[in-house]
């Protein structure tokens, strides 16, 4: 029953209430703010293959710390006192977005793609470690990502999405509707280049989306995770292939009954190893661990019961050993496995994140010794660094944020109980905390639900952490169905969204109520995405909550279904589609008891949101002003699931604290 013609004014009436909220004189907030952008984040690392050297990626900043959008490489001898090299295809005169850094297997090339000819288009370059000038590879119109050398050393290895009009991936603002509306996909194919001659092949069918590859050691194939059809919904169902080069013949190995992640080839060729279980979104990888063999047959599950979600996989040089990064208990281990007997060993486990670039990419990068690694490593407390060295026993690379301090009170880890599972989260104290006043708190909930709340640095972005700078406690609870705990914790929410994930964050609540001194008449909620439907869900069962902020939420499930990007995500959640059993859906949707919610919300998300889109958050808010609770609805233009633009990130965190402060205080 929508006109067409109506839409733009919709869009418009949101978008006038999303002006900045800023005042002339700085604010402790905005001055807090400045600090959490000054904060220079390093988006890759990775180190050579003889672990001599290593390479970041580092992102640029403008004269008032705002992110440029561009970013530089640097390459760091291990052992050595010489400044860390910049590596560019440029001379560098200029900044340009340069990334996706690939090691050649002899450690004296480096591989990257960036936009030096132009800021719509990157390409393909190899440089020599030495930081001579870079050269061209491709000339190519389209997205390209995620180079990986061949082990003989001859080729690149490259996805790249022929004419696309869009960077790929479903948290990047979706491309406008108009017109007649047919579904085009653009196809994320494999594509090798030569480099002695820069010559590009596509390999993989044109009709095959591929997302994740691996070399085999004989450079003849690749194994891949792939589905047909649209790129952003179908990695859900993507299953695994092997694709032999030369002739480009795809064979699937392997039809997954869930998500599968990291596909990896065995040093001797005979196995892939990968981790497969329920994940809400592609990245955010958490499962356990199978191995299937290289011409396929049955997948083998080698971690049954681990009471971790492993997130990153590396094969040995010895037989049959593979090493894994885990989420654990809401920290970060690093552990080997052997493939034979199942046999686990712990080589480190602490209390913080180590990832090889974004907070998504848990691990290290390892040498080929299978000790020397290079990974970023953050917490609450200490902001992101790169560091090298064998394992558990790093040393810092870089100093880049050594001024930086946490405007956030002390973090501790606490577990409570609740319907016979442990949960987990983390608590922040207020930056002055007096035991004998008494505090607000809010209760972050993380997106997902596949994923967990990590003691890692927080962005300006959504950063709740800031509460803490306002007096206020802040618990990030790990509830059922987040990665730390095993794959039938991960799946404790299916077919019930919202039940018990909202008993255990309610008990979690009470467990900080009853040992601290927090008003429980001054407890908000609030979370983006999965969180932001969980805020939406909260304040339908329960005033428990004064307050309460939803990020990119969800309100309808059924309507839902119909209009995001990545519909193929809800089937392992609801057992089916929405058109089969409508009712599992309406059961755990937040519009179904929208009567009972009293509490004021604050509803924020992006106008081009493929995800989680903004008539979920129209939906929510429309209801709560024809009932009468008070709320704001805030649209941020050209913004995707991920709000990327600095003054909207800004504006994001400024109105949530400024809400919580309005109804907590």
């Amino acid at each position: 029953m929508h006109s067409t013609p109506r839409w733009p004014l919709v869009l418009a009436l949101w978008m006038a209430s999303a002006a900045p909220c800023y005042t002339a004189q700085k604010s402790s907030v905005d001055e807090a703010l400045d600090s959490l952008f000054a904060v220079h984040t390093f988006k890759e690392v990775a180190i050579s293959p003889d672990g001599k050297k290593v390479a970041w990626v580092e992102s640029l900043q403008g004269r008032a710390h705002e992110p440029t959008g561009n970013s530089a490489i640097y390459v760091a001898a291990l052992g050595s006192s010489e400044q860390p090299r910049r590596v560019s295809a440029g001379d560098g005169s200029a900044d340009y977005a340069e990334h996706d850094i690939a090691w050649s297997p002899d450690s004296k090339r480096l591989a990257f793609l960036s936009d030096k000819q132009g800021s719509e288009q990157v390409e393909l370059y190899v440089a020599d470690a030495e930081g001579h000038a870079a050269r061209q590879l491709t000339h190519l119109t389209g997205f390209l990502a995620s180079p990986s050398w061949s082990p003989d050393g001859k080729r690149l290895a490259l996805l790249f999405t022929e004419n696309a009009p869009r960077a790929a991936g479903p948290l990047e603002p979706m491309t406008p509707p108009s017109g007649l509306i047919e579904q085009r996909v653009y196809e994320q194919r494999l594509a090798t280049v030569e480099v002695a001659s820069g010559q590009v092949r596509q390999v993989s069918p044109a009709d095959l989306y591929i997302y994740e590859y691996d070399w085999s050691p004989d450079s003849k194939r690749i194994v891949a995770s792939a589905a047909h059809g649209a790129g952003d919904a179908n990695w859900y169902i993507a299953g695994l292939s092997t694709i032999d080069i030369a002739s480009g013949e795809t064979k699937i190995i392997y039809k997954p009954p869930l998500q599968t992640a990291q596909p990896r080839w065995s040093p001797d060729g005979q196995t892939i190893a990968f981790i497969g279980g329920i994940m809400s979104d592609e990245g955010s990888t958490g499962g356990d661990i199978y191995t299937i063999p290289a011409a396929g047959g049955e997948a083998r599950c080698l971690t049954p019961g681990i009471k971790a979600s492993p997130a990153m996989l590396a094969w040995l040089h010895s037989p049959g050993r593979i090493l894994f990064a885990e989420q654990i208990d809401g920290a970060i281990g690093i552990a080997t496995i052997d493939t034979r007997d199942g046999k686990i060993e712990t080589l480190w486990r602490g209390p913080e994140t180590i990832s090889t670039g974004s907070a998504w990419d848990l691990g290290i990068s390892l040498a080929e010794d299978g000790k020397t690694c290079a990974l970023v490593r953050q917490s609450f407390q200490q902001p992101p660094e790169i560091w090298a060295g064998e394992i558990g026993a790093w040393k810092q690379l870089t100093r880049e944020n050594a001024a930086i301090h946490p405007s956030w009170g002390k973090s501790e880890s606490m577990h409570w109980q609740n319907d016979g599972m442990e949960i987990q989260g983390w608590l922040l104290y207020p930056v002055n905390y007096d035991p004998s006043q008494r505090y607000a708190m809010v209760v972050s909930v993380h997106g997902g639900p596949g994923s967990s709340e990590k003691p890692s640095w927080p962005g300006p972005f959504f950063n709740l952490a800031l509460l803490s700078h306002e007096d206020c406690f802040v618990l990030f609870p790990n509830p059922r169905g987040s990665f730390g705990q095993g794959e039938a914790f991960a799946a404790a929410n299916v077919k019930d969204f919202g039940y018990g994930d909202l008993r255990d964050v309610l008990a979690g609540v009470d467990r900080v109520v009853k040992t601290l001194p927090v008003d429980d008449h001054r407890v908000g909620i609030a979370g983006w995405s999965y969180g932001g439907y969980m805020t939406m869900w909260a304040v339908t069962r329960t005033h428990r909550f004064r307050a309460a902020v939803a990020g990119a939420g969800i309100a309808n499930w059924q309507s839902y279904y119909g209009e995001n990007d990545i519909d193929q995500w809800l089937i392992p959640f609801f057992g089916a589609s929405v058109y089969d059993d409508p009712e599992v859906y309406a059961r755990s949707s937040p519009i179904t008891f929208i009567k009972n919610v009293k509490t004021p919300t604050l509803m924020l998300v992006g106008d081009r949101d493929g995800e989680c889109p903004a008539p979920q958050s129209f939906e929510f808010w429309h209801a709560l002003k024809t009932l009468g609770v008070e709320t704001q609805l805030v649209v941020y233009p050209d913004e995707g699931h991920a709000i990327g633009q600095a003054e909207h990130q800004r504006d994001v965190t400024k109105r949530t604290i400024e809400w919580f402060n309005q109804h907590l205080k």
